[in-house]
């Protein structure tokens, strides 16, 4: 007799935990982007920050992993109830958070192309290989050299930059330093990643927010991200990333 009723009030703990009652986001990261999404393991420091914050306040995070033109749309009819990695560049009518991160966008090349890059014109005589929504979020001198630029494209899966620059089949890859660094590391066996590169710093750091359906979801995320900030806790997670 004492088992079953063990094992009812074991069940009632968890069905009457905070947990059990949460409200649940659906957040749309980008895929596979180390190491802020790493998308087969539910984790990274863009992931893990957004966690914390929506924790912090009662929410519970559900991740949703696609291309950003994709998640863009999807936010924009409200298929998603949140997407990481955005901002008020994005064209999307939304309620966009306090920034939570930055990126060092660089344009790189192969030091052996010679490739002389001081201003952000210059990349118009060249292909190039860039993140998705690159030519909305860079700004507005580098979405007109995109539009002139027949050699300009973007990658649906950042990786594939790495791939084309190394082999020699774009001019200039175009991304966050952290991101470009970690993903040689899983491109090593099929290019020659040890080739001396140029970075050129075009770009000024890139903000990033969360775009939430509801704005008084948004609201509590940005008071979830200040305690955290405040606690230590953002810190910790940074830290925990610190080596890229």
């Amino acid at each position: 007799m004492t088992r079953p009723v063990i094992t009812f009030l074991t069940l009632m703990a968890v069905l009457l935990s905070p947990r059990s009652f949460a409200e649940v986001v659906v957040v749309g990261f980008g895929t596979h982007k180390p190491p802020y999404v790493f998308e087969y393991d539910g984790s990274g420091l863009e992931y893990e920050l957004i966690e914390a914050a929506l924790e912090h306040v009662g929410l519970e995070m559900e991740p949703y992993y696609s291309p950003l033109e994709r998640l863009h749309r999807m936010l924009q009819y409200r298929e998603l109830g949140a997407m990481a990695t955005t901002n008020q560049t994005s064209g999307v009518d939304a309620h966009y958070s306090e920034i939570y991160i930055e990126y060092e966008n660089v344009a790189v090349t192969l030091q052996n192309r010679n490739i002389q890059l001081g201003a952000i014109e210059d990349l118009g005589g060249y292909s190039i290989s860039a993140f998705q929504r690159a030519r909305f979020v860079l700004g507005p001198r580098f979405g007109k050299m995109t539009a002139a630029n027949s050699r300009y494209r973007e990658e649906a899966r950042q990786i594939t930059r790495n791939l084309l620059l190394y082999a020699g089949r774009v001019d200039v890859m175009i991304g966050d330093r952290r991101i470009i660094r970690a993903f040689n590391s899983e491109i090593a066996d099929r290019v020659d990643v040890s080739q001396p590169v140029t970075e050129h710093f075009l770009f000024p750091p890139t903000g990033y927010r969360v775009g939430f359906v509801d704005a008084a979801i948004r609201d509590r995320f940005d008071q979830g991200l200040a305690a955290i900030r405040s606690n230590g806790r953002y810190e910790l997670i940074t830290q925990r990333y610190a080596a890229y």
